[in-house]
């Protein structure tokens, strides 16, 4: 089978959409949420999406088709707020790794299903590392700035967990996704160096893709793009790239600006455009598609998607918009000392 970089060589390749987007269509209920193994839990269920990997696969994995079907090369596990610091919301800290473990399974089954159909367009699977609810870098208490409500060492080991379980559920890359603070995404990387170390396991790829909050540029704890790209190359990345936030017409120069420098892959995966009154997207899956073929024509990017409020329709414009567009050349820079 084709490895990733090879059908990156060859193609620009497709990230699915909005996982959120698409459970919240069914409209589910509390006691969907819980199911029955969860119909006692002495807390409120209803928004833990994750959850869902344990009470509602099938939906899970349907979910996951409809964007495979619609031509995605990479999927997202379910998997955005499985750390035991960000299950504290709903008092399922040990659920964690069952969380990941299983939200990789159900991914990794769907993917097989459509390789197999196809084996000349195989589907990877990629772990989604969320940014957290706590930060490293902002102090949650506006009248003490130096105050921290977690330790870098905690978030590691949160990290650790949770790519422990993405790795033994069988994903094929790790995702670290909507990065505004990036001493978190140091944290997560540090967590997925330390993992496959100790482990013995071949390391798997890396996808890091951070979100630039505002017309300003820059990252929520402050950073501009290039600071941000040069915090984590280190790291020898598969890709980076931007997502959420804003939508693809915000994104377009700070696109253009990861291009130029960046030494990997270039993602990017935008929001159905700008939130409405309502907080719901407007954006039609054409629009979006125009966006990205732009992008893809200006040879900005190897790998595009969609985030929040974009559908298996957004994804199926865009495979088809970007099909016959060949993939952006990474640059060879070089550097020397004056």
């Amino acid at each position: 089978m084709k490895s990733l970089q090879d059908c990156a060589d060859e193609r620009v390749l497709i990230i699915d959409g909005a996982m959120g987007t698409m459970i919240q269509r069914y409209k589910l209920t509390e006691a969907d949420y819980r199911g029955t193994r969860f119909a006692d839990y002495p807390s409120d269920l209803k928004g833990n999406n994750d959850l869902l990997n344990l009470t509602q696969p099938q939906i899970i994995e349907a979910i996951h088709k409809e964007y495979l079907e619609a031509g995605a090369d990479i999927i997202e596990t379910n998997t955005f707020s499985c750390t035991t610091i960000a299950m504290a919301d709903y008092d399922m800290q040990e659920l964690a790794y069952e969380l990941n473990v299983e939200g990789a399974r159900i991914a990794k089954k769907a993917a097989q299903e459509y390789t197999a159909k196809n084996p000349d367009k195989p589907r990877f699977v990629a772990g989604a590392i969320g940014p957290l609810n706590k930060t490293l870098s902002l102090s949650p208490d506006v009248n003490n700035p130096g105050y921290r409500s977690v330790t870098f060492d905690e978030v590691v080991a949160a990290y650790e967990e949770q790519v422990k379980g993405l790795s033994e559920g069988g994903v094929d890359i790790l995702l670290i996704e909507t990065i505004f603070d990036t001493l978190n995404c140091k944290a997560a990387i540090f967590a997925i160096k330390k993992y496959f170390r100790e482990s013995g396991k071949p390391e798997l790829p890396i996808m890091i893709s951070g979100t630039i909050t505002d017309a300003s540029g820059r990252t929520l704890s402050g950073q501009t793009l290039e600071a941000f790209y040069i915090s984590v190359m280190h790291a020898n990345p598969f890709s980076v790239g931007l997502n959420c936030a804003l939508g693809g017409q915000q994104m377009r120069p700070y696109v253009e600006e990861l291009s130029n420098i960046a030494t990997c892959n270039v993602s990017c995966y935008p929001n159905a455009g700008l939130p409405n009154a309502f907080g719901e997207y407007d954006e039609e899956p054409e629009d979006t598609a125009c966006i990205i073929e732009d992008f893809a024509a200006s040879g900005f990017v190897n790998i595009v998607g969609g985030c929040c409020g974009t559908t298996p329709d957004h994804i199926r414009h865009i495979a088809q918009h970007v099909k016959s567009i060949k993939p952006r050349q990474r640059p060879v820079l070089t550097h020397t000392l004056a």
